[in-house]
């Protein structure tokens, strides 16, 4: 049985972005055994994807923050033993950075990952056994699926398949009522929507009979998150959730509009309805990609007003309920 390791730490998007190279590699070698190193907080995401034998957390980030304390030098030690206690037939980086390639050297095993020419950080490439070029100008998902079956040697076939299924993970805690979730947060100011479009977006949705749900991350979220909701009828904030919980949220979502994040490209990956928000990048090697509806508004430097996201709600959304909209008939929203 052939033992596979994956390094893909980091961030959402990323972990995201992985899935469908690792069913790829399922679809291929379905007898192997596969192993992904994640950053602790996503481990909870990455066990949604049901190719996957075993997740392996990784604290880079805390360790990075007490980097002088006695016990975090510990922990790195005995996780570089863990990783060295099994051999893989291949490890592939997919990250491409100086900090996973140092995990790499800790582990036993043919080390692949992309060449000085694809990978984001040079210098990461000295510590792979096999180098892989592949074309930085592809989308993020599209070299993940070049990278691991160059590695493993094989194709990737055209159909991007994440491995995940809104069905079996539709949350029920929001009882019979459909929502709406609403991603407003990120950590780049540059890719915020004005509150005030919030605002005006979320009394659209709530006029049509939809509950309107504001997630949050951080403490500014949350403050945001409130203060969007006091301007509202039945809107829920929702206390903060591990990602697995977020994704049974999602699933059971009529529709998510959200901001660049990577909680967009989650709900692309359970191909609930969405519109995604761009506002400080372009959507073109990082945008959301999957087999539900999905409109992007906006791009670098372009602000979308709340009227062009839901003529792009529009769009992505079915019929019945949209037509039922008592004015302003190009406004519509999904049905229940």
């Amino acid at each position: 049985m052939a033992e596979i390791l994956f390094i893909k730490t980091s961030s959402l998007g990323d972990i995201i972005h992985q899935m469908p190279a690792i069913t790829d590699v399922r679809r291929h070698l379905p007898d192997a055994r596969l192993s992904w190193v994640v950053e602790e907080p996503y481990a909870p995401l990455a066990r949604l994807q049901p190719a996957v034998d075993e997740v392996i957390p990784v604290a880079s980030r805390r360790w990075r923050a007490r980097l002088l304390e006695g016990a975090t030098w510990r922990e790195i030690r005995r996780f570089r033993r863990m990783l060295r206690q099994r051999r893989y037939d291949s490890v592939i980086d997919s990250q491409g950075l100086l900090r996973t390639a140092l995990m790499i050297q800790s582990t036993r095993g043919v080390r692949h990952g992309y060449d000085r020419t694809s990978v984001r950080e040079p210098f990461a490439a000295f510590f792979y056994d096999v180098r892989h070029r592949v074309d930085t100008n592809l989308h993020a998902i599209t070299r993940n699926r070049m990278l691991c079956g160059l590695a493993l040697g094989y194709t990737p076939a055209p159909a991007i398949d994440f491995g995940l299924s809104a069905a079996p993970l539709s949350d029920h805690a929001m009882g019979a009522a459909d929502y709406a979730v609403l991603f407003h947060g990120t950590a780049q100011p540059g890719k915020e929507w004005p509150q005030a479009h919030w605002v005006a977006l979320a009394r659209e949705l709530t006029a049509v009979g939809l509950q309107v749900v504001l997630p949050w991350g951080s403490p500014m979220e949350r403050r945001r998150s409130d203060a969007i909701a006091a301007e509202l009828s039945g809107s829920v904030v929702p206390d903060r959730k591990p990602l697995d919980a977020v994704a049974r949220l999602i699933a059971g979502a009529s529709l998510v509009v959200g901001v660049d994040t990577g909680l967009v490209h989650l709900a692309a990956a359970l191909a609930v309805p969405l519109v995604a928000i761009f506002l400080g990048s372009e959507p073109g090697l990082t945008g959301p990609l999957g087999a539900g509806p999905i409109e992007v508004v906006g791009g670098k430097g372009a602000m979308p007003d709340p009227s062009a996201v839901l003529r792009a709600i529009d769009r992505v959304a079915a019929s019945p309920v949209t037509k039922a909209r008592p004015a302003a008939p190009t406004r519509r929203v999904p049905p229940p």
